[in-house]
C-alpha cells in the first residue's frame, strides 16, 4: 500500500479538529475529567475487533472513531485533573509528536536523524547549564524517568565497580535511598543485579525527608553489614509528598565520604526555571547524576526524560556495547552508547519546541503558577473544619486528609462520576488524599469546588 498524500491531509485535518475540540472542552471543564469503562465494554464501543479484522478506515470513519476514543480515558487539560504527574501538553510538543510520527528518525544513531540528534544535544546542553554541570557534564534523553534512573545507576555502578559489565555486579554493593523514593529505584537495583535486599533505607523525618544529621549512622550500618555504597539517592521532589530533600546537606556528606550522589529530580527539577523556587534545588550542582522529566513540568507529552551527569565520562562508562553492525569507527555523534534504547524517538524536539514558543521564562511561570495553586489549596483547606494538612507544600503536590474515614473510599466516590481525578499516598503509614496540580486551567474556583465536594462526600466521623 502506498502513502496517499491527499488521504493523509484529510485524516490529519480531521484529527486536528477533533483534538482541538477535545482540548477546548477539557480546559473549560465541560466534560467529566476521566472515564473508566471496563475494557470489554470500551472495546465494543470502539469497534476494535471489527477494525482489526476488516480494516477499511477512512478519514471520515477515523473522525468518528477518534471522537469516541477521546471521550474515554483521562483529560490532563481539565481543571479537575489533579491526579498523576503527567503534563497537560502544550501544543508545540504535540507538533513534535506529529513530526516524528511522520518522519520516524530514530536519532540515537546520528546518521538516522541528524537534525533530531542535534536538537537533543542543544536541549541537553541547556539542561546541563541549568543544573550547574556546564560544559564538563554529560547527558542524554530517554523514554521516561524509570529508564533515566536505571541509566544513572548504571553510571554509578561503573564508577563503583568498573568490571561489573563483564564480571557481574559485586555482592557487596548497596543502594541508599529514602523510603519516599520512587519505586523505579528499587526496580533498577533488581535489574542491575544488586537485588532488593541491597536497597537500604535512609533515616528520615516524619514526612519522609532525609535526615542529614543521621547519615553518618546510616553509613556506619552499611559498612558493618559488609557492604559499600554504590550510590545515595535524594528526592527533588518526593513523588508522594512533593517535598524536597536537603540537597546541599546530602551532597556535602556524599562528597566527604566518596559516595555517588544521585538526585531524582524527575518532577521537581523544573523549579530551576522559577526564580521564586530554584532555591529548593540549592546544592544540585553537587550531584554526580540527576534525572529530569520533561513530560511532567515542562509540558511535553510522554515520554521525555533527561539523564545528566556532572562528568561526561561517567555517563559514557555506563554501557559497554559490542555489535559489529552498529558500534564501529568514529561515532562521536551517536547517543546509542549512552542509553538502553537504540531506536529512540526525537525526544528533544518536544522540549525544544516548547522552549521555542514559550521560552525559559514562560515555562518558569508555568511552574511557579502550579506551585502557587497547590499552596492555595493548602491555604483554603486548612481553614475548613475536618481537613488536616500534614505539611506546607513546597511544590504542586499536596497531601491531606478529610475526617477519620477511609480516604481511598473518598477518592473513589469523587472519581465515580468523573468530577475530580486525584490520587492518594501514605505518610507515616497513614493514607492521605493527594492532589497534583498540573493543568493551567485549575484555579481557585476548581479548588473550592474540590473541597466542597470532599466535605459533601466524606464522612468526618467514620
Amino acid at each position: 500500500m502506498t502513502w496517499d498524500v491527499e488521504e493523509f491531509v484529510r485524516a490529519a485535518a480531521a484529527t486536528v479538529e477533533e483534538l482541538a475540540v477535545h482540548v477546548d472542552e477539557s480546559r473549560r471543564g465541560l466534560t467529566p475529567v476521566l472515564g473508566r469503562r471496563p475494557p470489554s465494554e470500551l472495546a465494543e464501543r470502539l469497534g476494535l475487533a471489527r477494525w482489526i479484522r476488516e480494516g477499511g478506515m477512512t478519514p471520515e470513519s477515523h473522525a468518528e472513531f477518534l471522537a469516541a476514543y477521546l471521550a474515554e480515558g483521562s483529560r490532563p487539560h481539565h481543571p479537575a485533573s489533579l491526579g498523576h504527574q503527567i503534563a497537560a501538553p502544550d501544543f508545540p510538543a504535540a507538533l513534535a509528536d506529529l513530526v516524528h510520527g511522520v518522519t520516524n528518525n530514530p536519532m540515537a544513531v546520528y546518521e538516522m536523524g541528524a537534525a533530531a540528534a542535534t536538537v537533543e544535544f542543544e536541549v541537553v546542553r541547556w539542561m546541563l547549564g541549568k543544573t550547574g554541570f556546564g560544559e564538563t557534564g554529560g547527558g542524554v534523553l530517554t523514554h521516561g524517568g524509570s529508564l533515566a534512573n536505571l541509566t544513572a545507576l548504571l553510571a554509578a555502578r561503573a564508577a563503583a565497580a568498573p568490571d561489573a559489565w563483564a564480571e557481574g555486579t559485586p555482592g557487596d554493593l548497596a543502594l541508599l535511598v529514602p523510603e519516599a523514593s520512587h519505586y523505579s529505584l528499587a526496580r533498577a537495583a533488581a535489574i542491575l543485579g544488586l537485588g532488593e535486599r541491597a536497597v537500604l533505607p535512609l533515616d528520615a523525618d516524619p514526612l519522609g525527608r532525609i535526615d542529614v544529621a543521621r547519615l553518618p549512622a546510616a553509613l556506619d550500618r552499611v559498612r558493618r553489614a559488609g557492604r559499600r555504597p554504590m550510590a545515595l539517592v535524594a528526592n527533588a521532589c518526593a513523588t508522594g509528598t512533593g517535598l524536597y530533600d536537603d540537597l546541599r546537606g546530602v551532597g556535602g556528606f556524599c562528597a566527604a565520604n566518596g559516595i555517588w550522589f544521585h538526585v531524582d529530580g524527575a518532577h521537581g527539577a523544573s523549579a530551576l526555571l522559577s526564580e521564586g523556587h530554584r532555591h529548593l534545588l540549592d546544592g544540585i550542582e553537587l550531584a554526580d547524576s540527576l534525572i529530569w522529566d520533561a513530560h511532567k513540568m515542562l509540558r511535553t507529552s510522554g515520554l521525555a526524560a533527561a539523564v545528566l551527569t556532572r562528568r561526561r565520562e561517567d555517563l559514557d562508562a555506563a554501557f559497554r556495547q559490542r555489535a559489529s553492525y552498529l558500534f564501529y569507527g568514529a561515532q562521536d555523534f551517536d547517543s546509542a552508547g549512552r542509553t538502553v534504547e537504540c531506536a529512540k524517538a526525537a525526544l528533544g524536539l518536544k522540549i525544544f519546541l516548547n522552549l521555542a514558543w514559550r521560552g525559559e521564562r514562560g515555562l518558569g511561570e508555568y511552574v511557579a503558577g502550579r506551585y502557587a495553586a497547590a499552596r492555595r489549596l493548602w491555604e483554603l483547606g486548612r481553614e475548613r473544619p475536618g481537613f488536616v494538612f500534614p505539611y506546607e507544600p513546597q511544590s504542586n503536590i499536596v497531601c491531606f486528609r478529610y475526617g477519620t474515614g477511609d480516604q481511598a473510599a473518598i477518592r473513589e466516590r469523587l472519581m465515580a462520576d468523573g468530577s475530580f481525578h486525584l490520587t492518594s499516598a501514605e505518610i507515616g503509614g497513614v493514607r492521605h488524599l493527594r492532589v497534583t496540580v498540573m493543568s493551567p486551567s485549575t484555579d481557585d474556583k476548581t479548588l473550592e469546588a474540590l473541597l466542597d465536594r470532599i466535605a459533601g462526600t466524606g464522612d468526618r466521623t467514620a
